[in-house]
């Protein structure tokens, strides 16, 4: 998203967030008994944290006032260690930057790519995973390398990013589609031979339409040569992901970050990326331009990223 999802959204700010009653203290009081250290961090109400999400399984998803998906298992792991109370507000994707950026909500989740533009208005925790570019194809079908693509037919949602590295890849023919569900179903009646949709997307359409007979592959990423000759080619790159708060949110950011890596350590990332399908080496370890890109930008000049197996 830079959304990678999505080229096309507009960031308007005049969007207006719709709530959903989550479980807890009633209206936007503060629940009782805020101890002092977790109404330091300063979120908008004391000792609960707005959460902005748009409906997008199995990333983010609101079920009976809880976030549930990948971003949502992570964000209510934190939170619970920091004794804050999660409330999701439901909108869309333009509406969740518009939230942070305004600060109507203390955070937005959900798979949002890191940007040096996108730093400029607001606070980014350390990477919560790391998203690989991945590819449905035909079940017996491999395809590895960019070369691997030229002349086929690729397909991918109408104003993702991946229609710009499409068009990048020679000899290849476009296929956009208003949905994903359009990607699966070409793919699956051989009309495409590759869909662009982001990884446990895949995934979860596997386990759901057996009968499609589709697999999941992983690209491996132009080289930096090859993205200097086409920059189009970037967006075949992994991205980095990480929940977006308000500018002013300093002390909430640095916590949220601090229990990030935490649980890059404990296993806890590892074990929820396995939970929804993904692979850990695939979504827990950083390419060589993560910690380049954002030093000296939104981190200290020796930064690392988090990772797993160190």
């Amino acid at each position: 998203m830079i959304r990678v999802r999505s080229l096309v959204v507009a960031l308007s700010a005049t969007l207006m967030l719709s709530t959903v009653a989550a479980c807890g203290s009633g209206g936007d009081g503060a629940p009782k008994n805020v101890s002092a250290k977790t109404a330091a961090l300063g979120t908008l109400t004391p000792g609960v944290l707005k959460v902005a999400v748009q409906p997008y399984a199995p990333y983010t998803t609101v079920q009976g006032g809880r976030i549930v998906g990948l971003d949502g298992d992570i964000i209510t792991y934190v939170a619970k260690k920091l004794g804050l109370e999660v409330k999701p507000q439901v909108t869309d994707f333009a509406g969740m930057l518009a939230g942070v950026q305004s600060r109507r909500v203390d955070i937005t989740i959900g798979g949002v790519a890191w940007s040096a533009d996108r730093q400029k208005q607001g606070l980014f925790t350390d990477p919560p995973y790391y998203s690989p570019p991945a590819m449905a194809v035909r079940s017996g079908k491999t395809y590895k390398t960019l070369a691997d693509l030229k002349g086929l037919n690729l397909g991918t949602v109408d104003g993702y990013v991946w229609v710009k590295s499409i068009q990048a890849v020679p000899g290849a023919k476009l296929h956009a589609y208003p949905d994903a569900n359009g990607v699966f179903d070409d793919l699956g009646a051989g009309r495409i031979d590759v869909g662009f949709l982001d990884p446990l997307i895949i995934i979860a359409a596997q386990k759901q339409r057996p009968d499609l007979k589709i697999a999941t592959e992983y690209l491996t990423p132009p080289t930096a040569a090859e993205v200097k000759a086409k920059p189009a080619l970037q967006y075949f790159q992994p991205y980095q992901t990480g929940f977006y708060l308000p500018k002013k949110a300093t002390k909430l950011e640095q916590a949220i970050s601090a229990q990030i890596d935490a649980m890059y350590r404990n296993g806890e990332l590892a074990k929820l990326v396995t939970k929804y399908g993904g692979d850990p080496e695939q979504f827990l370890k950083p390419a060589a331009d993560v910690a380049t890109a954002r030093r000296g930008v939104d981190r200290p000049s020796d930064w690392t990223p988090p990772s797993i197996g160190k």
